[in-house]
């Protein structure tokens, strides 16, 4: 796997371009970047899971499409339209994507991707038949169809792999703000490799204090300097996260980067409430940002409890096999009772009963406050507690938390109503209390399973 160097070395291994100097306005645009990179990638993948649907239809239903044409020039004249295909693909900005989103995975564009397929599929079953080319076999264009649908998506996941081992995948990164929000995104893409954003350093002309969790990054320059910076450090994108310039300095700082071939983020003022659901429309030309009501509909509200019902139904008859060994081993483990029942804070602020299975010993609550200092914030936020190695936990204990598998009997919370599959973690009495305004609208949902 491709080692993300440190930002010095990574500036150091990189070709510069010789025709750039500050005296000149140069579009410098290197040879291979990200965007460049995946998309061939892409490409390829698109091209090779088409033709793989092509080659398991051809099989499956042995014989021509139609009664004129052999496999051999069926097989011709559907690679003679794979170019079509990958035009429809780029007009649907399925090529665009990574270059522009750090975190966009194929499961982002699955949706798409389908109704690319669709149309395309139907499209040349609609023409193909109105001007009688050909009369494709209705079952070969199903196969088609639903295998293109599943291979076109796993081909991409795995072009994705294969682009992210490359160094070119990389993108230098600054950030114009060393702010609390400057370096809260810049600790939280150094904890995310996998995004392939090498942070450079800073922008700025009046810094915060830098954390330690920030190693080596370094203040750049002031932000009249954010042209020759990333020209020198080759960067690719810059995020802009609320510096202390003026806005009339913000917008001259991004029209200076109109040649240098660059993306750029800008962090909302407002990013505590922008969420992936949020749209962008315009008024009289002005970019307005649409927030969706943030409460649930009444039909909403209906389907997810639906939801919620028919799955953990579902999962819970499925699971039986391993509810029924788990009690056995906790039985025969250690004594005490199979189920372990907590108060826990619900919707509306309602208390009610969490199952879960017993991972510790009986007596562990008379105990917490002998172990109280072993908890990894009692130096800290004494509001939470959690001990790394708690001595209460049984041997069997140990492997049902790692596996999750304690969780499961909250299933029954769920079928209850207490509880749903998706929402917010349930506290515990003494932890809810130390919550305050904007945080008691968590009580306005049901708990869940899953957390964020």
């Amino acid at each position: 796997m491709t080692e993300i160097l440190a930002p010095s070395e990574y500036a150091e291994s990189l070709e510069y371009d010789a025709r750039a100097d500050s005296a000149d306005v140069v579009t410098h645009v290197p040879k291979r970047r990200r965007g460049w990179l995946v998309r061939r990638f892409l490409v390829t993948a698109d091209i090779a899971g088409l033709l793989l649907a092509f080659a398991i239809a051809e099989l499956i239903v042995v014989g021509p499409g139609s009664g004129r044409f052999d496999v051999l020039t069926e097989t011709l004249a559907f690679i003679a339209t794979l170019p079509g295909w990958v035009l429809v693909t780029r007009l649907y900005g399925l090529y665009s994507q990574d270059d522009q989103r750090t975190n966009h995975t194929t499961t982002d564009e699955v949706a798409n991707v389908f109704n690319m397929v669709t149309v395309c599929t139907w499209l040349f079953f609609a023409v193909s038949w109105v001007s009688g080319a050909a009369h494709p076999a209705v079952p070969k264009l199903l196969l088609f169809w639903l295998f293109a649908a599943a291979l076109v998506p796993l081909a991409r996941t795995t072009g994705r792999w294969a682009a992210r081992r490359s160094q070119a995948f990389l993108q230098n990164t600054v950030i114009v703000g060393a702010g609390d929000v400057g370096q809260t995104i810049a600790e939280k893409l150094r904890r995310h490799p996998e995004y392939g954003v090498n942070v450079v350093g800073f922008v700025d002309r009046e810094p915060k204090e830098q954390r330690e969790s920030l190693g080596d990054l370094t203040i750049l320059g002031p932000p009249n300097d954010l042209e020759s910076i990333v020209r020198t450090h080759d960067v690719e994108r810059v995020i802009i996260a609320f510096s202390r310039v003026s806005h009339e300095e913000v917008l001259s700082l991004i029209r200076s980067l109109k040649d240098a071939f660059v993306q750029v983020d800008i962090v909302s003022r407002y990013y505590e409430l922008v969420g992936p659901s949020t749209g962008i429309s315009t008024v009289e030309g002005i970019p307005v940002l649409c927030l969706p009501p943030r409460a649930l509909g009444s039909s909403a509200k209906l389907m997810k409890r639906a939801l919620d019902i028919v799955l953990s139904l579902v999962a819970l008859a499925l699971l039986m096999p391993v509810f029924l060994v788990v009690m056995l081993a906790i039985f025969l483990d250690s004594r005490g009772p199979i189920l372990f029942r907590q108060p826990r804070i619900g919707a509306g602020g309602k208390t009610f009963e969490i199952f879960k299975f017993r991972t510790m010993i009986p007596e562990a609550e008379e105990l917490k406050d002998a172990v109280a200092h072993m908890s990894l914030h009692a130096d800290g936020d004494d509001r939470m507690f959690k001990i790394a190695d708690d001595p209460r936990v049984t041997r069997l204990g140990h492997v049902l938390r790692k596996a999750s598998i304690d969780e499961l009997p909250q299933l029954l919370n769920v079928l209850r109503g207490e509880m749903s599959l998706v929402g917010p973690r349930p506290l515990i009495p003494s932890e809810d209390v130390r919550v305050e305004d904007w945080g008691r609208e968590r009580l306005s949902l049901h708990p869940g399973m899953t957390g964020l």
